[in-house]
């Protein structure tokens, strides 16, 4: 037998509540139902002022509105996803979401709805506080007694500057729209669901892009949050250094939840995947296995970020010697890759096409490995033009950084890789070398090693500024640095 239908104070029955899985009470008395309605101290909080972020995301969502005059837009927060059976994955909300709400709750959805003189007037439709009355509250797996206290829709609206409604009015709402609709696609198959005839692929993939595009410029608040990012990052890759005997003593992983622990204090959690990567890891681009052993001798390619609470996130590289000082070979190969990034960073100025750094960065590594002998008889210019040096070079040499580690990603290449940089806009400058383990083409003590490092820039109106200059980077600084943490 089920619940009881919870009851109202005059013995009426409200809306039946989906119960808890697995709980193992499954009968409510109507003794148990009055008792945990009565008794609750009332919690709404009364002086709240809007986050500094709202004044941003108003304008944000007015730009928005300008773009698509006189149609109805919608962008889902997204949904949790399981992780395993009846266990989900830490919420993380979309990114254009974020950026114009300020918002991070699950299943959230802002919709911009046409007003008739021009303009449009946003609603975001969220989950309301847990009804202390049918007993939601606490017999629902998603109550506030299981999940944790929610704001109030006037709490949400005061918090972020933004009429709030009750989410679960929302699907009849979609339901009825008429009229032009657009639909941010692939956070919320319901949202979609509900809009499945009103839309098309072509017009949601041209706001999707718009919404990337929107955020390839970066304002006050994102930099600020960037630049704490970067700070918080430093001091996470400082705590690492003074770990490195205990990831000696037991693996990468003890650098991944060093690392984590930072992230967690000072930010939201880490902005991607820690790549921890000792040893011949270090040549996997994208190492985030991090259960390698942490052998003197080796080098630690460490590419971490800490995601604030705002969710912009770092992503910075340093490879260090674990040993705390570079071997010969390991020098000239760090150095290699610090001047093509340096030759990278001098060429990140407004004005300047996005491709410009990439290719300063790739002509100082194919040099390096010219004059190695890499290449038998070819000249550096036929290297290039052939692309060979990509054999050890592997990837792009930077990437737009924001909400997400590779941000505006739906952006057109006319906009981005084949684009113009402009003041506001940050991104990464890593060049980096790998020689595999396995490599026969190479020198056999060249084998196994790589070496990556990347920092976070921002364009300025006359070049650019390191954000994550609080990291040294030149091979005598970072023996220094180290020698000054682990003494």
């Amino acid at each position: 037998m089920g619940p009881r239908a919870p009851r109202n104070p005059q013995g009426e029955e409200t809306e039946a509540v989906e119960p808890r899985k697995n709980g193992q009470d499954r009968k409510v008395s109507d003794e148990l139902a009055e008792t945990m309605r009565q008794g609750w101290a009332d919690t709404e909080r009364h002086d709240l002022e809007a986050v500094p972020q709202a004044a941003h995301t108003g304008r944000r969502r007015a730009a928005l509105s300008a773009r698509f005059p006189g149609e109805r837009l919608v962008i889902p927060a997204g949904t949790l996803k399981v992780r395993a059976n009846d266990t989900y994955y830490p919420f993380r909300p979309g990114s254009d979401y974020v950026y114009l709400t300020a918002d991070q709750s699950e299943d959230g959805v802002l919709v911009l709805e046409p007003e008739d003189g021009g303009g449009h007037e946003a609603t975001l439709y969220l989950l309301p506080r847990s009804d202390r009355e049918n007993g939601e509250f606490w017999l629902s797996a998603r109550g506030e007694l299981w999940d944790g206290r929610r704001n109030s829709l006037t709490e949400n609206a005061r918090l972020l500057g933004l009429a709030t409604a009750d989410i679960r009015g929302l699907a009849d709402l979609l339901a009825d729209a008429t009229g032009p609709v657009r639909v941010l696609r692939g956070l919320d198959a319901g949202v979609e669901e509900s809009l499945r005839d009103k839309v098309t692929a072509e017009r949601d993939e041209e706001f999707r892009v718009f919404l990337s595009e929107m955020r390839l410029v970066k304002d006050d608040f994102e930099i600020a949050d960037l630049r704490f990012a970067c700070e918080a990052t430093a001091r996470g890759f400082e705590d690492v250094v003074r770990a490195l005997d205990k990831a000696q003593a037991t693996s990468e992983r003890y650098i991944e939840g060093t690392f984590f622990l930072r992230a967690r204090v000072e930010g939201n959690t880490v902005g991607y995947a820690s790549i921890c990567a000792a040893g011949p890891h270090a040549t996997t681009i994208h190492w985030v296995r991090n259960d390698g052993a942490v052998r003197p001798g080796d080098l630690l390619l460490l590419d971490a970020g800490v995601e604030t609470r705002n969710l912009y996130t770092a992503d910075i590289t340093r490879t260090l010697p674990v040993s705390g000082r570079f071997t010969p070979l390991q020098r000239t190969v760090y150095e290699a890759v610090l001047d093509a990034q340096q030759a990278g960073i001098d060429a990140v100025k407004p004005g300047a096409s996005y491709r410009d750094f990439h290719e300063a960065a790739q002509r100082v590594l194919t040099e390096r490995l010219v004059s190695w002998g890499l290449f038998e008889d070819l000249s550096v210019e036929r290297v290039l033009e052939l692309g060979l040096q990509r054999r050890w070079t592997m990837h792009g040499t930077g990437h737009m950084l924001g909400l997400d580690v590779h941000d505006c990603a739906a952006a057109r290449v006319e906009r981005y890789s084949a684009g113009t940089l402009e003041a506001g806009m940050v991104l990464t400058v890593e060049p980096g070398l790998y020689f595999q383990a396995d490599d026969l083409t190479v020198p056999e003590e060249y084998r196994g090693i790589g070496v990556r490092i990347e920092d976070d820039l921002l364009v300025t109106e006359d070049g650019s500024e390191i954000l994550s200059s609080a990291l040294p980077r030149g091979a005598d600084d970072l023996e220094a640095w180290m020698a000054s943490l682990l003494s």
